[in-house]
């Protein structure tokens, strides 16, 4: 049969012993029923069985699993249709003209496996495009940036999809009672109905994210041309404000009230972010734990972001202070993200903002500071953690904005407004505020602990 593997062929391919691939094939894991070659999608077998074997599963447990229907409905994907005859790298370059060391190292760049594995077609599809970006005038260094670009991103839409699925379908059909086999079934028809929106989605989200990025890009480019901006030689580089906004007290939030919890409060302090970032024309780089990373073409923009951060967050109930720091500068543009030392001036700044401030550099100041109702005061020079020269400091705050008295919950650092405490305890003489029972039970078992 064509494209068919020997057993020796199949060792090569996967790195595994002949004896041990025999005793697969008899536990019916690999090869078809009263054959004695393979196809190429035994090598996405081997490999799936090396995964579950490397997890702590046994033979025996997989062999049950893949006869109870386990891969019944995921091996459209696991080899997708179309996949045919496998090439070596060499020949994919041949194929598709383009220089054998460039695809290797833009292969790398995306991720994609060892350069030394055989690719599909698919894959040589894929080569085929980077062959056309390449003709246009892009330079390898750019499509290896798109390349990681693209790979990063969509790895992090598709186990967002696998993961959500699992955890909020599959998981609650398991606990009905359903059988492997009905689970597979429901899970088969799940996906006949899920997957052909897949591929709408994207599109909309990349137009949606496409007509941003130009808008923000024309102005970029008129901006340059009317001489507001600084035109670079480096590729990447421009200027940008950068803000980093996180929770004052997520950490003990999180030990004190435990995972659930602490992910609720961050799932609504994300939503705040996104809507704030939204509105002035920002946008969310990364996320960190509860920490998020913003950009903004002005900095009038971020500081009106992160003070509306700042605003929404104080008025959520029973929710820890958010801070931020604002800085505007030169950086580099790399695979989706922004880098240089202005980039840790900012986050430095953030690390310095205590509950409710919004902290910001003499650049932002003076490019800001004839922001409608806000006030910049002046905080004086700071020597900042890791940074050699001290920066001056300003608070932005609303003009004539009233300081909201709250309780802070010395366990979790969650914020009370009144009547939001569900207890208070007085020692000597001072009244504490408790966001729950469970940080009372926690600071009367040790008060020298939150005595701060």
């Amino acid at each position: 049969m064509a494209n068919e593997l020997t057993l020796e062929e199949l060792s090569r391919s996967t790195g595994e012993p002949v004896e041990r691939l025999s005793q697969w094939r008899s536990l019916g894991l690999i090869g078809a029923e009263g054959g004695e070659g393979f196809r190429p999608e035994d090598v996405e077998k081997v490999r799936l069985v090396q995964l579950f074997l490397r997890r702590g599963i046994s033979l025996e447990a997989i062999a049950d699993a893949v006869k109870g229907g386990l891969l019944e409905g995921a091996w459209d994907v696991l080899m997708p249709a179309g996949a045919g005859p496998r090439f070596s790298l060499g020949e994919a370059a041949e194929m598709v003209g383009m220089d054998v060391g460039v695809l290797r190292r833009l292969w790398d760049a995306a991720g994609l496996g060892n350069p030394d594995e055989l690719v599909d077609e698919n894959d040589i599809e894929m080569m085929k495009g980077l062959k056309v970006s390449m003709d246009t005038g892009l330079p390898e260094e750019a499509l290896a940036q798109m390349a990681r670009v693209y790979s990063d991103a969509l790895n992090r839409v598709t186990e967002a999809e696998q993961r959500i699925f699992h955890f909020y379908v599959l998981d609650r059909l398991d606990a009905t009672g359903v059988s492997r086999a009905e689970r597979a079934k429901a899970n088969e028809a799940a996906a006949a109905r899920l997957n052909p929106l897949v591929e709408p989605v994207l599109l909309y989200f990349h137009r949606k994210g496409l007509a941003k990025a130009l808008r923000e890009d024309l102005v970029m480019h008129l901006a340059e041309e009317a001489g507001l901006l600084e035109k670079s030689e480096v590729p990447g580089q421009l200027q940008t404000a950068i803000a980093f906004v996180d929770l004052s007290s997520f950490t003990p939030l999180a030990e004190a009230m435990g995972d659930v919890k602490a992910a609720e409060v961050l799932e609504r302090f994300s939503s705040l972010v996104r809507q704030a970032a939204g509105r002035w024309d920002g946008r969310v780089v990364k996320q960190i734990g509860d920490a998020f990373m913003l950009v903004f073409a002005e900095p009038r923009s971020a500081v009106a972001c992160a003070l509306e951060i700042e605003g929404r967050t104080a008025e959520e109930p029973q929710f820890p202070a958010a801070r931020s720091g604002v800085h505007w500068g030169s950086v580099l543009y790399r695979e989706g993200d922004y880098v240089g030392s202005n980039v840790n001036i900012a986050a430095r700044v953030a690390a310095e903002a205590g509950r409710h401030q919004v902290l910001v550099t003499a650049s932002v100041r003076k490019e800001a500071k004839g922001l409608a109702e806000v006030e910049f005061v002046r905080l004086g020079k700071r020597r900042l953690k890791g940074l050699t020269d001290e920066q001056e400091l300003f608070e932005a705050r609303p003009s004539g904005a009233e300081t909201r008295e709250k309780a802070i919950d010395p366990v979790c650092g969650m914020e009370l407004g009144p009547g939001e405490a569900a207890a208070t305890l007085t020692l000597e003489g001072e009244e504490r505020a408790f966001c729950s029972d469970e940080c009372l039970r926690r600071f009367v078992a040790a008060p020298e602990k939150y005595s701060t």
